[in-house]
């Protein structure tokens, strides 16, 4: 006996020592264990990845941006009924432990030692230990990164409070298809909020997070289902969640989810895609998951009309060429229904409006076709008419063809369809603000779908004659004005080589001398090329680059005055609102302001703005004389008087009325100059007077008195063009085809791209007060003649503006030149 107690006595003496020493052990590695636990005190400050909103200026949604969908929602903002079905799903006893659950951690543990470590073992994980391995650990499956996430989940437990944990959770869990949190997730899977979901979409969602790609209710609906019917509403209901009866009936409702994204109010993809290189250049790529809410310049009713604008405008000028060919073919298998055609169209987009179908039959004088979701169509009579072709002719069974709704009379009339095609043109259209440049509409092509070259500012495109304003602003510095006589005959240019230029005018006839505002209105060629040869092309580049081009784009020839420079829709636009605004040279701008996701604001844009009076009342713009330049001069060139009165010779005639305005706010920045206002002016002037009785008159359809502008169209009209103000607005519109092949016979600016121009200025006009400035400080009134001469006094003349300073070189004029027309003979000039 003595032996077989000092047997026990040593035996539980060394099971002591042992386990003080696994003890010893044991608190040791929780000591080197906690020692390089990350702070969860940092969960409280964490930022989670969330999408970049672009919003239009009233603050609907434009677009969305970033790697992952996810909408963080506060816990208390989350229904009972989705918290218990998390709840019974993951963790019953939540509320209840301190991070770990004794039973399952044990179940894990021997599951993990009996597979060596090498297989994966479910349960063991509460809650909390989740969200630490979310945040904070790697997905290794071992002994040391269990026992890791147990201590990191106790000490997150001590430290926050339980509805922090349980909210980390349901905004950072996975449930597939890009989606990250619950809010997330209820919207792409049924495009609800939380506080919309049925038992059963809760109890659905509640079973992803365990298998997120292969057990969500779209790519595995049959996976789900079992989940939510057999594990997590019975367990719900044993929990006493719910009552029996709600598990039933939710069990019986089928599985319903299906792809829903979160829905762009104002549709504006060029803008968008503009707004997030912007944000990109300006705060790094991380910027598009950091939450930030941008707000633009975008008006939506604007952004809408110029839409139809430019789809519309491009059908008509698109069914002026006839119908052509289908765009594609897509063989049809032997035997395949409705449904497996229309799978055929999975791959391709709508595009402006244009759904794609595939043919199936063009027998009996009719078209039937398969639209992508498996509904068959028949088209015949109306629905194929524009063409003028019969049906057989038009397409063949397995022809893609488009398919344009139109318009219903009453939501319940039935669905009316006709065929279509893509247009070949292409378009851009840009709609600044003339005051301060904000951009209000802009539209980068047919469809973003089809092709996301933005052509409003990332195309170089020749203008045409809708550069014309530029050079004879340019001419006006050099002493001519409106009444100046140049004249429009056949010139021939020859360089060193003897290669000779012979420049032409559109219509192939000549007219003789004529006043300049008669040129532009009629967009005389030949006055241009003279009027560019008379004032120097190094001149004129240097005073054109005034309007925002790049000098270096200008070309350094003759050629230039008939718009052979390659610039972008919306440098045009800005050029443009120079004249429109008085003279200022505003620069276009998108993004108003940028909030991060707690409504901190990070960026509030203060443009510069045009400030007519602003240099009469002392208040310097931008580009301001400096002290060692005279008053008025700007770079060398004269942008108006200081102060100066006309000469004694106008003191019988009308001056213009000093210009009054309001020195700006405080802290509002002025625009520079980019031309005489004076100058601005009569360019205006002249440009309400294209529109009046020159190549714009369609636009007088606006009735309206402040709508100005100037067509443009280039050789073998490979482009359109028309550029015009109207009340506060500049908008530019270009149609042309990217592969630079002709529009057409006879496709001019005022054909192809004014009519876009005015169904948008109609609405961006509508109840907008008309703009027609006094001319401003140091102009004449003057009466000319029909051939220019200066006749005394205004009555019985034609009435022009001029700059005081010109009136005196007028007066000499008539003095000495007769008031004839010469005959419009070649002339021949060397160039070198």
């Amino acid at each position: 006996m003595p032996r077989l107690f000092r047997l026990m006595r040593w035996f539980l003496l060394a099971s002591a020592a042992l386990f003080l020493l696994g003890a010893v052990a044991l608190g040791a590695l929780v000591y080197v264990v906690s020692a390089r636990l990350p702070d969860v005190q940092s969960l409280r400050h964490i930022e989670l990845q969330e999408p970049m909103y672009v919003h239009a200026r009233d603050g609907r949604l434009i677009g969305l941006f970033g790697e992952m969908r996810r909408y963080p929602v506060d816990i208390r903002k989350v229904p009972p009924r989705v918290k218990l079905a998390f709840l019974a799903a993951e963790d019953a006893n939540f509320y209840q432990h301190h991070g770990i659950d004794v039973t399952g951690i044990a179940r894990a543990v021997w599951l993990l030692a009996k597979t060596g470590g090498q297989e994966r073992v479910a349960g063991g994980s509460t809650i909390t230990q989740q969200v630490a391995k979310q945040f904070f650990l790697s997905s290794e499956y071992s002994f040391r990164r269990k026992f890791s996430e147990m201590l990191l989940a106790m000490k997150m437990e001590r430290e926050l409070g339980k509805d922090e944990i349980f909210g980390l959770y349901l905004n950072k869990s996975f449930f597939g298809n890009r989606a990250y949190g619950v809010a997330a997730a209820a919207e792409y899977y049924y495009g609800k909020t939380l506080d919309q979901l049925t038992l059963d979409e809760a109890a659905t969602l509640a079973g992803i997070p365990k298998f997120p790609s292969s057990g969500n209710p779209i790519s595995n609906p049959e996976r789900a289902r079992i989940r939510r019917d057999n594990y997590i509403l019975p367990r719900m209901a044993e929990l006493g969640f719910v009552s029996r009866a709600d598990m039933e009936a939710a069990r019986k409702v089928p599985m319903h989810a299906a792809p829903h994204e979160r829905q762009v109010e104002v549709y504006a993809p060029y803008v968008a895609e503009m707004v997030r290189q912007q944000m990109v250049e300006r705060y790094g790529g991380d910027v598009l998951n950091k939450g930030y809410h941008v707000t633009t310049t975008i008006d939506p009713t604007l952004q809408a009309a110029a839409d139809r604008a430019v789809v519309d405008g491009l059908r008509v000028y698109d069914r002026r060429h006839g119908w052509r060919k289908p765009e594609q073919v897509a063989p049809i298998p032997a035997g395949a229904d409705d449904r497996a055609i229309g799978r055929l169209l999975h791959a391709i987009p709508a595009q402006g409006g244009l759904l794609p179908a595939v043919v199936t039959d063009n027998g009996g004088g009719r078209l039937r076709v398969v639209l992508a979701d498996g509904s068959a169509l028949e088209l015949a009579g109306k629905a194929l008419a524009w063409t003028g072709k019969p049906a057989a002719a038009l397409a063949q069974r397995g022809d893609l063809v488009r398919l344009r709704r139109l318009p219903q009379d009453t939501p319940e009339a039935p669905a009316q369809w006709e065929i279509d095609q893509i247009p070949r043109a292409q378009v851009a259209l840009v709609s600044l603000d003339a005051d301060n440049g904000a951009l209000r509409a802009l539209v980068g092509g047919y469809s973003f779908a089809g092709n996301k070259f933005n052509r409003a500012t990332q195309a170089r495109r020749q203008p045409g004659s809708s550069f014309k304003p530029f050079l004879y602003a340019a001419a006006f510095e050099r002493g001519f004005n409106p009444a100046s006589i140049v004249l429009d005959a056949p010139v021939v240019f020859k360089d060193r080589k003897g290669h000779e230029w012979r420049p032409q005018n559109d219509s192939g006839n000549f007219a003789g001398p004529m006043r300049l505002r008669e040129a532009l209105v009629q967009s005389r060629n030949l006055v241009s090329v003279r009027l560019l040869d008379a004032i120097g092309v190094d001149y004129a580049r240097r005073y054109i680059s005034h309007f925002g081009f790049d000098e270096a784009s200008l070309p350094p020839n003759l050629s230039m005055s008939l718009g052979t420079a390659s610039l972008a829709p919306i440098s045009v636009a800005r050029g443009y609102t120079a004249f429109a605004n008085g003279g200022f040279l505003t620069t276009p701008w998108v993004i108003d302001s940028v909030r991060d996701r707690d409504g901190k604001e990070l960026f509030k844009e203060n443009p510069a703005v045009a400030c007519p009076g602003c240099a009469t009342a002392g208040v310097p713009s931008g580009n301001a004389p400096t002290a060692t330049s005279p008053p008025g001069k700007v770079d060398g060139f004269n942008l108006g008087p200081a102060g100066t009165t006309a000469g004694p010779s106008a003191a019988a005639l009308p001056a213009s009325k000093p210009t009054t305005a309001a020195a700006p706010v405080e802290g509002t920045k002025v625009a520079p100059l980019a031309l005489d206002p004076r100058v601005a002016w009569q360019l205006r002037s002249m440009m309400l007077d294209v529109v009046r009785r020159g190549t714009a008159t369609a636009a007088r359809v606006l009735n309206r008195d402040d709508v100005g502008g100037k067509t443009g169209s280039t050789n073998d009209h490979r482009d359109a063009w028309f550029s015009g103000f109207g009340g506060a607005f500049v908008t530019t519109v270009w149609v042309g085809r990217d592969d630079f092949q002709s529009l057409g016979y006879r496709e001019y600016g005022g054909k192809a791209a004014l009519p876009i121009w005015i169904n948008y200025m109609q609405v961006a006009l509508k109840d907008q007060p008309q703009r027609l400035p006094e001319p401003p400080a140091g102009m004449v009134k003057v009466g000319v003649s029909a051939g220019g001469r200066l006749l005394p006094g205004v009555e019985g003349g034609i009435a022009e503006w001029v700059k005081a300073e010109d009136l005196q070189r007028m007066e000499d004029e008539a003095l000495t030149e007769p008031d004839t027309e010469a005959p419009p003979t070649e002339e021949s000039f060397d160039i070198f």
